[in-house]
């Protein structure tokens, strides 16, 4: 059984990867091609803005955003612990400050409730984190910025293709990044990302930024970096983006199989319960693209190393929250995060894609139920 299976997918677009890729060697423009403009306009047509900028990976998305806002040494960006490590680490590697928020312990996203809390003098931005597929409470999150006059930058590397109220991730906020990895629900064969933005300003600003900080050729007004999306990772990504709306009912059918089957061998609703077996709590207001299936449970080691014996593969997203991390201890207090420590010791994610069939579904909650 694979974690991700990527193969099933490429088999069923083989010929049109195949075109695409023969057209970006015949023409020869591989940076700045025709594929990337053409990929650039659909996806912000899908997400319902007027912008989409193409980039080189979901964290230069991240650092072009942060770039753009013209944030910098010694600013402050609130965060989510409770993710991977690039959200934090463009924000430190510019000069400023990831200032760590807890968790809602039900959805794994930063809690708004205690995001006023932390903001400063020298906050300049919201960074909320849309994680395992599922949207962050967008609307309290802007709200509370809308007060402070701070934007809001939506990380959605795993949830583009999700929604919020009817509205679609990285369209709810000042900038939305995500990210085209190959294991992300909207993956190509290598590194790749975009921001989406109403404001055409910022779009102007996040063009010039990735592309050396170049308003015309020889003329940089700003300060940027090499963060061009590639026209053959482009030609993927349009390949992809002709059946993604399939792929997302799939993965919503999935998750809810897994959630049926889970609750049917005893697992409990996180809504439900705090110990024990524990399935995803999806927000009423939400939907979810499940980039991760994610479950807790006390006994985490022991199921997992019985599933793996079995060959069924599983990972834990993520075993150490930011900051108990070395590099950004310094930061917070280890102890002022509990509800994103519980997560860490407690988490795993079960096989989760497209093409996952009921009966491997079935295999794995069996496999669960036979160690819980």
């Amino acid at each position: 059984m694979q974690f991700i299976d990527l193969k099933t997918q490429q088999q069923r677009i083989a010929d049109d990867i195949e075109a695409r890729l023969k057209a970006v060697l015949a023409h020869g423009r591989y940076i700045m091609g025709p594929e990337v403009t053409e990929l650039e306009e659909r996806l912000a047509d899908y997400v319902g803005v007027r912008h989409c900028i193409g980039v080189s990976s979901g964290t230069d998305a991240l650092l072009v955003a942060l770039l753009a806002l013209d944030i910098g040494p010694g600013d402050e960006v609130i965060t989510s612990p409770f993710t991977f490590v690039a959200t934090a680490e463009i924000i430190a590697l510019i000069g400023a400050v990831p200032r760590f928020v807890d968790i809602d312990p039900l959805t794994y996203n930063i809690d708004p409730a205690l995001i006023a809390a932390a903001i400063g003098p020298k906050t300049r931005a919201i960074m909320p984190v849309s994680l395992y597929g599922q949207c962050a409470d967008m609307g309290a999150i802007n709200a509370i910025a809308d007060r402070h006059g701070l934007p809001v930058i939506e990380d959605g590397a795993q949830s583009f293709g999700a929604t919020y109220r009817g509205r679609r991730s990285c369209g709810l906020s000042t900038i939305g990044c995500t990210s085209f990895f190959p294991s992300k629900p909207l993956g190509g064969y290598g590194d790749g990302g975009a921001c989406f933005t109403d404001d055409d300003q910022l779009a102007t600003r996040m063009r010039q930024t990735m592309n050396h900080g170049q308003d015309e050729r020889y003329s940089h007004p700003r300060l940027g970096i090499n963060g061009r999306l590639d026209a053959m990772q482009a030609a993927v990504l349009l390949c992809k983006l002709g059946i993604f709306p399939d792929e997302v009912e799939r993965r919503a059918a999935v998750g809810a199989r897994y959630t049926d089957l889970l609750l049917g061998s005893g697992a409990k609703s996180l809504a439900e319960a705090r110990d024990g077996l524990l399935t995803p709590h999806i927000a009423e207001h939400n939907s979810s693209v499940y980039a991760q299936y994610t479950v807790q449970a006390d006994e985490r080691d022991a199921i997992t190393a019985a599933l793996n014996a079995r060959g069924i593969p599983t990972a834990v997203h993520y075993p150490i929250p930011l900051n108990r991390q070395g590099a950004y201890a310094r930061f917070c207090c280890p102890d002022c995060t509990p509800n994103a420590d519980r997560a860490a010791a407690r988490v795993f994610s079960l096989p989760m894609h497209p093409y996952l069939s009921a009966e491997d579904a079935q295999a794995v909650v069996a496999a669960i139920a036979e160690q819980h």
